[in-house]
């Protein structure tokens, strides 16, 4: 695994040459080290020091190197005949601005991986290892530890090893207190399984698994609705049994492993991760041209967080269905005598399944329509 490095500017904030002005004598020779530039090398080291066992947790067949070296190495496990990458990369979004605001640290990082492992499934693939970066104006130790406890809690559950990454502390990039996320994820799948959608046809059933919450997607709405109802008092205490806060911060859910054991059992044709754009956005990606998807309204609940979102929003179905992923976190299609098995199995393993809805023909309208 390859070391977390720390990286800084390469001198403080506002002294570009040109406007560097006369100092006293003594001023100019008094030694200015790199702490004092803002980056201080002795917190990365430490931070280090506390990733280490939390990355060894994630640790899995093919990771040929530990912590320290300047590239991460991963033989791709023999088990596979005619392997092929499938890569991804995602952040969090706005999220964090509540993640700072509220100073809930612990879980973003589950929505970091869980946004390119998810990603990377719907292609069929096992995700084999994920790389994340961490930037921030000044390294505060205990946060950037809890940020990444929570990369290294997803990748554990998703089946991944976190293999490397960075950390950089950018004097002057970043107000105090915040920081910005980027993942990286690698999956493989043997190249006469990976999922295209090609094989969909109308007749075909549209399952769709429960999603845990928002997940990371819409939040720049989320936070308009916090605004408004804060303005208005009328901030709910709490929300499917859980306090605001937690409900609005619960990590995107991780389908990884239970999608996986449902692949090797039954005949997927395709599967959608319900992100930016919602359902009638992100289903359309996996549907051959010339079909459609007909959902039907009401099969599966809206929770309450949902119902708050859109009565405090004013928003219509429509466009909660192409904002959010309003309760539903993956779509799987099969065909239609598969589809009970399927779901059984599903269920079997933990998820909330729902049969949504159906493919049809589609030659003009929307790809995706909900009635």
């Amino acid at each position: 695994m390859s070391r977390l490095r720390i990286a800084g500017s390469p001198r403080p904030r506002g002294l570009l040459p040109a406007q560097i002005h006369p100092m006293s004598t003594s001023a100019s020779s008094t030694p200015i080290s790199y702490k004092d530039a803002g980056v201080d090398i002795d917190a990365g080291d430490a931070l280090v020091e506390r990733i280490k066992p939390l990355a060894k947790k994630t640790m899995r067949e093919g990771v040929m190197a530990g912590i320290g070296g300047f590239g991460a190495l991963f033989e791709v496990p023999k088990r596979y005949k005619e392997p092929v990458l499938v890569s991804g990369t995602d952040g969090v979004g706005t999220k964090l601005r509540l993640a700072f605001e509220w100073n809930m640290h612990d879980t973003v990082g589950i929505d970091l991986v869980a946004m390119s492992v998810n990603d990377v499934l719907v292609q069929g693939a096992e995700p084999l290892f994920f790389l994340d970066y961490f930037a921030c104006g000044k390294l505060d130790v205990d946060t950037a530890a809890a940020v990444v406890g929570g990369i290294a809690k997803g990748c554990e559950l998703s089946g991944c090893a976190l293999i490397g990454g960075e950390t950089a502390e950018m004097p002057g990039m970043y107000p105090d207190g915040e920081y910005d996320l980027a993942g990286f994820a690698v999956g493989a799948v043997e190249k006469s399984k990976i999922l295209t959608g090609q094989n969909v046809k109308p007749g075909d059933v549209v399952l769709g698994l429960a999603s845990a919450g928002v997940h990371s997607n819409g939040f720049s709405l989320v936070r308009k609705c916090i605004e408004r109802a804060e303005a208005n008092g009328t901030v709910p205490a709490t929300l499917d049994g859980k306090p605001f806060k937690n409900a609005v911060m619960e990590p995107t859910r991780l389908y990884v492993k239970n999608v996986l054991t449902a692949l090797a059992q039954h005949p997927i044709k395709a599967l959608a991760h319900i992100t930016g754009g919602g359902l009638l956005e992100n289903i359309p990606r996996v549907l051959p041209e010339g079909t459609g998807a007909d959902l039907k309204a009401g099969s599966w609940p809206q929770t309450e967080l949902f119902a708050w979102l859109q009565k405090t929003a004013g928003i219509d179905d429509v466009e909660m269905n192409r904002t959010f992923n309003n309760g539903i976190g993956m779509v799987l299609v099969v065909a239609a005598e598969d589809a009970e098995a399927t779901a059984a199995t599903l269920r079997q393993l933990g998820e909330t399944v729902y049969t949504i809805g159906n493919i049809t023909e589609r030659s003009e309208g929307a790809a995706v329509q909900v009635k």
